[in-house]
């Protein structure tokens, strides 16, 4: 087999801006091209510059290559012993020559095992770039290797399957005559002539530049040169692309160029068929210089809408401050009273957004005239084609959905949903959604008999709005936990909806988190300290290639990552309920440090600087305190957190406590530890990050010093 490359290794960046600079057409004519020529002009330009500097050259795959810690002549002569020995004792059959043979293998795997422990931890002391890192770590982990890919597919078969799985949920809604629906109420909508957003505000060099350099450089086969190499070459070229995006604010028009996508398909699991075609899930990759004109776009039009308050405060998906873990933390339940969560499951949501109806609601919400023309502009006209083993599908059109992988998707499809909260107050839920994923909670009485009654009916005027929006709501993927006022309750519920029933289950997954009907949490904790396991024993197979600082690095990104997240939730539980994280922590401490199974672990954490699990949890627990009194988390959060009030003069009055809460759920334990004494002393208004970082410091160091007096 033969491969295509680039040199880029030996690309000098000043030659190729160099020779850029000189191909490109003068400034004075290129500011005279309008949209769709400028963003021609430029990619053809820095796509012709990279073949006349760089060109394809074509190189013969190997099946095998040696490995780089046998080139060593001293380990070539013991093989070549080991192998004379070998051929020796196949040749005589004697006792004494097998003896040999072995030995002589014991010295060739010994020295094997420290040739390629040195080659490594060489490599690890040398190495700075985190992806080159963790690259590294997964070649040394070895893990499984995919299903070969399937021989009956192609690239056309999967094109045809992702575009008919659309056609077919979109066919459903027959009646594409019905009015567009709106997204918001007439207090809520834009009634005076100054707020609208018209038109777009053009870019300085300078602003353009900082957009290029604080993104991602993510390389599609659609770039006309690696995002990376487009990043160091910027300055030369930032007034031509400063020019292209300004023309395409300005004319209301998004370049024709940028509106294809390039799809590879990836199997949803390892275990699954690859033969089958439903088994792929589509993966979109967009133009570096697309998704810029886009940051620009996004900064102006959310700016815009969170001034103006339209946006859904409930929606916590893609949004600066928010996270899985303060969305979960959001619900909770009355005092003496059951509860319900309804998680609700969209089949291809994003995919299936009607273009006509989101213009309405944007121009509803104050966008107008030439923004308006932008997005009709950069919604109409997609396509794309699918990647598969070389080969490449004809293009095919989007009719529907906003483009998958793209930087303005997750906002307009949080436009496009934020009605629906409407449709969950009426009915007396509170919601909470993060992108796609919707889930609906309230509070009951235990003797209200009608609960059942109401929630078939919320559901059923859900499943009306998401046909009227043209979404389709999965029923038989819907989940429903009944979490009772005690635990000798019993509800009995039946949902009937669409002729589908629902009935109530155990154990839920909510955002990755496991929710039982009781909120102990004891099967998320098991889940956690099972995958946390798996990783420590790989991790362990490996460790006599690491070095003490790759494998503390490894192990806080697998598992000390898991161990953190969504902990705030386990406040307030008992020791035993939360004991295996803390028994993962001191493996993981134990394994750092190459420590026997009984050794001591509080020496080892406090030179790794980690915090006990339980005082993790308080940690995270008072952060999120932090933050919501400093006006850095969620609003939604802010109904949580309560000042402390006495009804007459006290001591604690000046103690800057936090109020309990009223109920006497494992979740209303949150925020209820006692603010340390040095709290006051810390800017309580102030939003800066050094503020955050100072008290995240002085909040680990009590910490500390609280679980080795204990």
């Amino acid at each position: 087999m033969v491969s295509f490359r680039r040199n880029l290794r030996d690309i000098s960046a000043d030659q190729f801006s160099s020779l850029v600079t000189d191909n490109m057409p003068p400034p004075g004519s290129f500011s005279s091209l309008n949209v769709n020529d400028a963003t021609d002009t430029l990619c053809s330009t820095l796509s012709s510059c990279l073949d006349n500097l760089c060109p394809l050259t074509s190189r013969a795959i190997s099946s095998s290559k040696p490995q780089p810690w046998l080139k060593n002549n001293s380990l070539r002569e013991l093989r070549s012993k080991l192998r004379a020995a070998e051929r020796q004792w196949h040749k005589n059959q004697k006792q004494a020559d097998l003896k040999n043979y072995q030995l002589l293998l014991a010295s060739f795997s010994a020295t094997i095992t420290t040739a390629k422990a040195e080659f490594y931890h060489n490599k690890f002391s040398s190495l700075t770039d985190s992806r080159k890192i963790f690259a590294t770590f997964k070649s040394l982990l070895n893990p499984p290797p995919p299903p070969p890919p399937a021989t009956c597919l192609t690239a056309e078969t999967l094109a045809s399957f992702f575009t008919g799985k659309v056609a077919a949920i979109s066919n459903q809604f027959t009646d594409v005559t019905c009015s567009s629906p709106t997204i918001c109420s007439a207090a809520r909508c834009p009634s005076t002539e100054g707020v609208v957003l018209s038109s777009f505000t053009s870019l300085t060099e300078n602003e353009t530049l900082a957009l290029l350099k604080r993104s991602r450089p993510t390389t599609c086969p659609l770039d006309p040169i690696p995002s990376n190499l487009l990043q160091t070459i910027a300055p030369a070229i930032i007034p031509a692309i400063t020019h292209t995006i300004n023309a395409s604010l300005t004319s209301g028009v998004f370049p024709t160029a940028f509106k294809q996508a390039h799809v590879t398909p990836l199997l949803k699991k390892p275990s699954l068929n690859p033969a089958q075609v439903d088994n792929y899930r589509p993966v979109s990759l967009l133009p570096f210089l697309s998704k810029t004109l886009e940051r620009a776009v996004l900064n102006q039009v959310s700016g815009f809408l969170s001034q103006n308050d339209l946006l859904d405060q409930n929606q916590s998906g893609f949004k600066k401050g928010h996270s899985t873990e303060t969305e979960a933390l959001k619900t909770a339940r009355a005092a003496g009273q059951s509860s319900v969560l309804i998680l609700l499951d969209l089949s291809a949501a994003f995919d299936t957004v009607n273009h006509d109806f989101l213009l309405t609601i944007l121009s509803n919400m104050g966008i107008s005239d030439n923004v308006l023309s932008w997005f009709r502009s950069y919604l109409t006209g997609r396509s794309f084609k699918v990647s598969w083993q070389g080969q490449l599908s004809s293009a095919h059109s989007l009719s529907t959905g906003v483009p998958q992988g793209s930087v303005l998707d997750p906002l307009l499809f949080s436009i496009y949903t934020a009605s629906l909260g409407q449709v969950i107050h009426s009915h007396g839920f509170s919601y909470h959604c993060f992108a796609d994923d919707t889930q609906l909670y309230l509070s009951f009485s235990p003797e209200d008999h009608s609960i059942s009654a109401r929630i078939s009916l919320c559901l059923s005027d859900i499943s009306s709005w998401m046909k009227e929006h043209h979404l389709q709501l999965n029923l038989s993927k819907t989940e429903l936990l009944v979490i009772p006022a005690k635990p000798s309750f019993q509800h009995n519920l039946y949902i009937s909806i669409d002729s589908l029933s629902l009935s109530p289950t155990k154990v839920a997954r909510n955002l990755g988190v496991m929710v039982d009907d009781q909120l102990s949490f004891t099967h998320h904790v098991a889940s956690v300290a099972r995958s946390c396991r798996f990783a420590l024993y790989n991790i362990r197979k490996i460790r006599p290639f690491l070095t003490q600082q790759a494998t503390q690095l490894l192990v806080q990104a697998v598992v000390i990552s898991r161990l953190d997240y969504c902990n705030a939730l386990l406040t307030g539980l008992p020791a035993c309920v939360v004991k295996p994280l803390q028994m993962i922590q001191n493996a993981a401490a134990r394994l750092v440090f190459n420590q026997p199974k009984r050794a001591h672990v509080t020496p080892l954490l406090i030179e790794l600087h980690w915090l006990p699990v339980d005082a993790c949890i308080k940690f995270k627990t008072l952060t999120i305190a932090y933050k919501v009194m400093t006006e850095q988390a969620p609003s939604y959060l802010h109904s949580l957190l309560k000042a402390y009030a006495t009804s007459r003069p006290l001591r604690s009055s000046n103690e800057c406590r936090l109020a309990l809460p009223n109920t006497h759920t494992k979740q209303s334990r949150l925020f209820s530890y006692r603010v340390p004494q040095w709290w006051n002393k810390l800017p309580s208004t102030t939003r800066s990050g050094e503020s955050l970082a100072i008290f995240k410091r002085l909040l680990k160091t009590e910490l500390f010093k609280e679980h080795l007096l204990s």
